[in-house]
């Protein structure tokens, strides 16, 4: 795979950690941006070179309209990461950032760079159905308030006129990203994953989140914590430590 993206315009690097052994690439959730992984920056970092996926539309890329495709978001991204640097790397994704990074990790192996491990985060398996819901067609208000019942965005966000006008439309792209993702029949993962989920969470049960193994021939750990959809801005530390034991860190 050879890089045809701007790398700096869609990875965004904290805390850089050049004599770090391995890399770990963070990919957001639906209408998140890559400041929401500051905490896994300062945790990780320098044991972890910690790199973080700015989707278009947001931050500072607002200006930008928003990629309503999971793979083709995937692709950028996958492009974006491959380059000068050859050392390890792992994904870890949240929400919609789960699919993202597992499509990342399809196009990586396929170029015979796959990931030492695939962490999916608070989503069920690409396998798993439910009943659609077309909430990227629904109106502002029905749209912003699915998002704040997921608990996952300051809530001042939502007292902010100009913000909301400012995300709305990268949440609407996303979600609709989201719900227009059908998996392909045949793509499997050869790297190890390691499943995240909360037991509370309305948008993934347990179950959901075991079906991954269906996703992988290698080895599939699952780790269940106290919480819902964010259950990881609680539990921030036991998330850290699944991650530096997976990577040896």
């Amino acid at each position: 795979m050879t890089s045809v993206v701007n790398s700096a315009v869609w990875i965004r690097r904290y805390q850089p950690a050049p004599e770090a052994a391995v890399r770990l690439l963070c990919l957001p959730h639906a209408g998140g941006s890559a400041s929401y992984y500051h905490p896994m920056v300062r945790a990780l970092a320098p044991a972890a070179d910690v790199l973080a996926a700015q989707y278009p539309g947001r931050q500072d890329r607002y200006a930008e309209p928003p990629l309503e495709s999971i793979r083709e978001l995937a692709e950028r991204i996958a492009e974006a990461v491959t380059g000068d640097d050859d050392r390890p790397l792992a994904l870890f994704g949240h929400s919609m950032g789960a699919l993202v990074a597992y499509e990342v990790a399809l196009r990586l192996e396929t170029a015979g760079r796959a990931p030492v491990r695939l962490f999916v985060s608070g989503r069920r398996a690409p396998s798993t159905t439910r009943p659609s819901q077309e909430l990227h067609k629904a109106d502002d208000t029905a749209l912003l308030e699915a998002v704040r019942r997921l608990d996952g965005t300051d809530g001042q966000v939502f007292e902010d006129e100009e913000l909301v006008r400012l995300v709305l439309p990268a949440i609407r792209g996303d979600y609709k990203a989201l719900e227009t993702y059908e998996p392909r029949p045949g793509d499997r993962l050869t790297c190890p994953v390691t499943v995240l989920t909360g037991d509370d969470d309305p948008m993934t049960t347990v179950a959901e989140a075991r079906a991954w193994t269906a996703h992988t021939d290698g080895p599939t750990e699952v780790c269940v914590f106290p919480g819902g959809h964010f259950y990881l801005n609680e539990r921030a530390q036991e998330v850290v430590d699944v991650v530096r034991r997976q990577l040896g860190l």
